[in-house]
């Protein structure tokens, strides 16, 4: 079995590269392992490299090492490739996707991850694209896309930077038309957002889904109604806790397997904070598709 470990050098709020390249020599020249150390170039070279790996037919464990996009990026490069399984190496300003672990600060320890057990899990797929985490449309989605130019400030975190992200679109404006497919029903009408759960955590901090599970073969859906500006903070505040069920007729949760999503213009899709446009976009379970390994002894 080969280690592969793709840095991404854009992740979190320095470069990463030295400190993480001195700690992988280490631990797996003790080990006597088979390793790679890959540096990625640039927006989608995660995938490329991921690619290339799990096409030779060996078995490989790929690390992300970065945030949720560069697992989001891996990820997008060995769907349902049984030879390969891909973990977090953490260092980005949200690392997300592992808070559904018991301790996730064991993806920020290489000799953690090298003893490791694997779980099969399933993604969300979008057109060619493929969430492991959260998507959203909405003004959630248009938040996302804003939030990345704020985590570069000096002291802000990942959670801070969605905050101020959030504030901005607040005063832009919270609804958009659309019209909302799922199990033959239909929503249509001025909405706020639809978040689509394949895991619980997003947005350094959030949890609007406590109950979604990556391994289930559903998506967990929550479609937000108009939300004036008068009720965002209270809405913000709920949906972040988890506790949608206390904000009555505005939010609508289904748990499906397909959900069809028309808009009257082309619109932000946030997957994994990855960002597509489209006009209409269908989500759907991938079942079991990717393999996900995890330090020894952790829970999710």
């Amino acid at each position: 079995m080969k280690h592969i470990f793709i840095i991404n050098p854009a992740a979190g709020k320095y470069d990463h590269t030295g400190e993480f390249t001195q700690m992988i020599r280490e631990a797996c020249e003790q080990r006597g392992l088979t390793y790679e150390i890959l540096v990625s170039k640039g927006p989608g070279d995660c995938t490329m490299i991921a690619q290339a790996a799990a096409a030779t037919g060996e078995e490989v464990r790929l690390y992300a090492c970065g945030g949720d996009g560069t697992l989001n990026e891996v990820v997008n490069g060995i769907v349902n490739c049984k030879n390969a399984a891909v973990t977090n190496f953490a260092c980005g300003t949200g690392n997300d996707f592992i808070r559904i672990f018991s301790d996730p600060t064991a993806f920020r320890s290489c000799e953690r991850l090298l003893d490791a057990e694997v779980a099969e899990f399933d993604l969300v797929r979008c057109g060619n694209h493929y969430s492991i985490n959260i998507s959203s449309m909405g003004v959630d989605a248009r938040i996302a896309t804003s939030v990345s130019k704020f985590k570069r400030l000096p002291l802000i975190n990942g959670f801070g930077a969605y905050l101020m992200a959030t504030g901005v679109h607040v005063v832009k404006g919270l609804t958009r038309h659309c019209a909302v497919e799922i199990d033959g029903k239909t929503i249509d009408g001025d909405l706020t957002m639809i978040c689509i759960a394949n895991a619980s955590w997003y947005g350094g901090g959030f949890h609007p889904v406590p109950e979604a599970k990556p391994d289930d073969g559903l998506m967990d859906v929550l479609v937000v109604k108009a939300v004036t500006r008068l009720q965002a903070a209270k809405v913000i505040k709920k949906y972040k806790a988890g506790q949608y069920k206390e904000l009555g007729d505005l939010v609508t949760p289904f748990r499906c397997k397909t959900l069809t999503i028309h808009c009257d213009a082309e619109s932000e899709i946030n997957m994994d904070g990855e960002l597509l446009m489209a006009k209409d976009a269908t989500f759907e379970v991938a079942p079991k598709a990717i393999r996900f390994f995890y330090p020894k002894g952790l829970t999710y």
